[in-house]
């Protein structure tokens, strides 16, 4: 079949809209402010607090305001923009966000800061999905798809890592306000970027009514899944409230998949994540993010805790990763995506961050920062982003442009349950370890400095006990890749009713999608 008969019906011709690459400049600056986002005001928190009277009681749901609403509703937002169509969305969630931004810097209470948080997730869940499915309906040509996505695939992975930086920056020599003001001069420039340079495919849109019921199930089944997680790391495991959360949840996603089989316009057609290829990135990213942001926090309370590091200094710390992050997705992945299986892109990327996390289990109070944390970092950030640009192009490849918006809503979900789940699951494993650990040192340390560095000491063996932890998942998510993910090279044409998977090389360059 030819290049272009292999492309998805609906897609732009590359020959047709030369503003393509500028197009890709805002969509990535829009990215890179969502992903900035999670991490800029963690520094913040602490100044954030002081200022506004919030108790330590309530300073997690400045965090979990905004995981909730971003989280709960993803999939609504990546509907919304097969609807209304992905440009309009697009504009809307940036001068929504930025509205946002204004008030949460703006606040004088916790409530408003609570409010302003919830309400940047709400529109950072419409703008996240639409900024994905543009790029997966305006790059169709697989070397410029590669490219394209090597670039958003680096800014998804090491955004988080600059927003350390941003946020120590802006907290320690202007003040926390700016890590919500900073979000304003982003979002208006991307949005006029938007406004007038991109030009998105026609007959694209999916104009079936909304399927009230499905927006209701999976909301409400996400913001419970993600709320249970962040209330069991505060509250513990066993506490009955997190329970409840959780079989709330997995009683309301089961009623939202059966109630997806039957209506007529589903929420989430279950074609989109059945096929094996996007059901494996899907489950392999969240997987693997488990272990990445769970790593961010403790790195961050080793480095500023243990080490004595300033914000400043511990947001350039991680720049090593960030230009990992940037080499392996820009120029290991790209080069390589077009002349090689995915997965034999996202298994390897996978295990090399996972030697990265391996060398960080041998981290104890002494270690110097070059000999363990540097290599780690860079390994780390290689492996991840070689893994991440494949897997954000074949979420998309092969969807039709009905569904462009929901698929692209499902990467994003993965990665926000995902983080949920590492930081909640990690800080558990942690905290466990770090007790344990000073319970049966603390009796044979007689002076306040000697009791000072069991401390110390007790918090660095949970943070490594944590880290093996996470070098499993990691390990985990290059299995699931190698099992599930048997889309060929995307350059390859489709092989029709090729389903066995017996040769990678040899498999569907197009995911065939089910009717």
């Amino acid at each position: 079949m030819s290049e272009t008969a292999a492309k998805a019906p609906g897609a732009v011709e590359n020959s047709g809209d030369g503003n393509r690459w500028k197009a890709l400049v805002f969509i990535a600056l829009a990215q890179l402010m969502v992903v900035l986002d999670a991490t800029i005001v963690n520094i913040a928190l602490p100044s954030a607090q002081t200022d506004l009277g919030i108790s330590d009681g309530n300073r997690q749901w400045v965090v979990t305001a905004y995981a909730l609403a971003f989280g709960g509703l993803l999939l609504f937002g990546g509907r919304i923009a097969d609807l209304w169509g992905r440009k309009r969305a697009f504009v809307i969630g940036l001068t929504g966000f930025a509205a946002a931004s204004a008030l949460g810097g703006a606040a004088t209470t916790g409530a408003m800061m609570f409010g302003a948080r919830a309400l940047q997730g709400a529109f950072g869940a419409l703008l996240a999905p639409a900024a994905l499915s543009l790029l997966a309906v305006m790059f169709t040509d697989a070397k410029e798809r590669a490219k394209a996505f090597g670039i958003y695939g680096a800014i998804a992975g090491g955004g988080g890592a600059v927003g350390f930086i941003l946020g120590g920056v802006l907290t320690e020599y202007l003040d926390w306000r700016w890590t919500f003001f900073v979000n304003i001069p982003f979002a208006i420039v991307a949005a006029l970027g938007a406004y007038f340079v991109i030009r998105e495919p026609e007959g694209g849109r999916n104009r079936n009514p909304l399927d009230i019921p499905g927006v209701l199930l999976s909301t409400l089944g996400l913001v419970s899944l993600v709320y249970g997680f962040t209330r069991a790391e505060s509250d513990g495991w066993g506490d009955t409230m997190t329970i409840s959360l959780f079989v709330a949840s997995a009683a309301l996603l089961i009623a939202f998949v059966v109630t997806e089989t039957r209506v007529k316009a589903p929420l989430l057609p279950l074609r989109v994540v059945t096929d094996r290829n996007r059901g494996g990135i899907y489950l392999s990213l969240g997987i693997a993010i488990i272990a990445m942001f769970g790593t961010f926090l403790f790195l961050t309370y080793y480095l500023q805790v243990v080490k004595g590091f300033s914000p400043i200094k511990t947001g350039f710390a991680f720049l090593p990763m960030i230009v990992g992050m940037m080499i392996g997705s820009t120029q290991i992945g790209t080069r390589l995506m077009t002349r090689v299986p995915a997965r034999a892109l996202m298994g390897p990327g996978f295990l090399v961050a996972a030697v990265g996390m391996l060398l960080m289990t041998q981290l104890e109070i002494g270690s110097s920062y070059a000999s363990i944390i540097l290599p780690a970092m860079v390994l780390l950030g290689l492996g991840m982003g070689t893994a991440f640009m494949p897997a954000m192009s074949l979420a998309t490849l092969g969807v039709e442009p009905r569904d462009a918006g929901v698929a692209s809503a499902m990467v994003n979900t993965s990665q926000q349950v995902g983080g949920a789940i590492g930081t909640a699951l990690l800080n558990t494993i942690a905290a466990s370890a770090t007790t344990a650990y000073i319970k049966d040192h603390i009796g044979g340390a007689a002076s306040k400095s000697q009791q000072q560095l069991v401390q110390l000491q007790g918090q660095v063996h949970g943070y490594t006990n944590a880290i093996w932890f996470a070098v499993g998942m990691l390990a985990l998510a290059a299995v699931i890749v190698v099992t599930l993910v048997n889309a060929g090279r995307p350059d390859t044409s489709v092989v029709s009713g090729s389903s066995s998977g017996e040769d990678a090389g040899e498999e569907l360059a197009v995911p065939v999608v089910a009717h």
